[in-house]
């Protein structure tokens, strides 16, 4: 009788859990990631309204939902794999906590919804938004062991996002502010790969198959040339995208975020997850949040 007893309340606790590990699934963290939706909302601050702010917010969230689509079809797939690996052996799907079928369809609605409600909402965005799927779905599958190409596909992913966040809204973003925004996912996606090759050397990260086409030599090269590409980009956007020239003042910002980026991976051995650095160094926090700050006091007082 007292085993049946610990048998059911260990399924009501199993039961109780399982929302949290279909939440676990989504990966709640990497959406950070996606706040580069509202990238059109602040620099289009003069004539943003609160229809505005929800349009953007509405983009945040079907991105958000549709990028937690390919991580469980990621998860998925390496769902073998990921159990012979430290930390994503705690994974819903590779513990064993949902059954991948069921996170299969969990993921197949997630989508069809949210790609519906996209359209829509607004038929551009949806088609967006279907391509950022497509691309990330190519890059889970395939793409990402092709060397070089994976991180041009990573960069692309942001770029879809700034474009979708300009589409919710209704303004056009300028060529610089597009090539600012894939140069700096280009900077961080090879840092990234960088950490991983370092773990590699170590012997103390899981082997990933691209890693054998990269040497540290060239990933500290094209850490260079995307550190310059980016800061000489930006500088130009802000002389060259219609608004105030007092927009330089920020270049301040990036300059400082960047570097503590290259200081993280070089003298810390971080950069392994960019989008954990954002909420867990201070200093990148604190330099992207004055960043904004100042890009919206700067277009709301002193734009032409």
């Amino acid at each position: 009788m007292d085993q049946t007893k610990a048998q059911v309340k260990l399924k009501r606790g199993e039961h109780r859990a399982l929302p949290m590990q279909y939440l676990l699934l989504m990966r709640p963290r990497q959406w950070t990631k996606n706040l580069l939706v509202f990238a059109a909302l602040i620099f289009s601050i003069q004539q943003a309204d609160l229809n505005m702010l929800i349009r953007a917010m509405t983009g945040f969230v079907l991105f958000c939902l549709v990028s937690s689509c390919v991580y469980i079809l990621n998860d998925y797939v390496d769902r073998e794999r990921d159990r012979m690996h430290p930390e994503k052996k705690l994974r819903p799907l590779a513990s064993g906590a949902i059954q991948p079928q069921m996170a299969l369809v969990f993921g197949f609605v997630l989508l069809l919804c949210c790609v519906l409600v996209a359209f829509r909402f607004q038929p551009l965005f949806g088609f967006v938004l279907s391509a950022y799927f497509f691309l990330n779905v190519l890059y889970s599958l395939k793409l990402k062991h092709v060397v070089i190409l994976d991180l041009l596909i990573i960069a692309s992913g942001f770029v879809l996002r700034a474009v979708g966040g300009g589409l919710v809204i209704g303004v056009s973003l300028t060529p610089w502010f597009l090539i600012c925004t894939m140069l700096l996912a280009l900077f961080l996606a090879i840092g990234k790969r960088r950490h991983e090759l370092a773990l590699l050397e170590g012997g103390k990260g899981a082997h990933r198959k691209v890693l054998e086409s990269y040497s540290m030599e060239m990933l500290n090269q094209m850490s260079a040339i995307a550190t310059t590409s980016t800061i000489m980009s930006y500088a130009l956007f802000t002389f060259t995208s219609g608004r105030t020239i007092h927009l330089m003042w920020t270049l301040i910002f990036v300059l400082y975020g960047m570097f503590r980026y290259l200081y993280l991976i070089h003298m810390e051995d971080k950069g392994g997850r960019p989008e954990k650095l954002l909420l867990e160094d201070k200093h990148i926090l604190l330099t992207v949040v004055l960043y904004g700050f100042s890009v919206g006091c700067i277009l709301l007082f002193f734009n032409k």
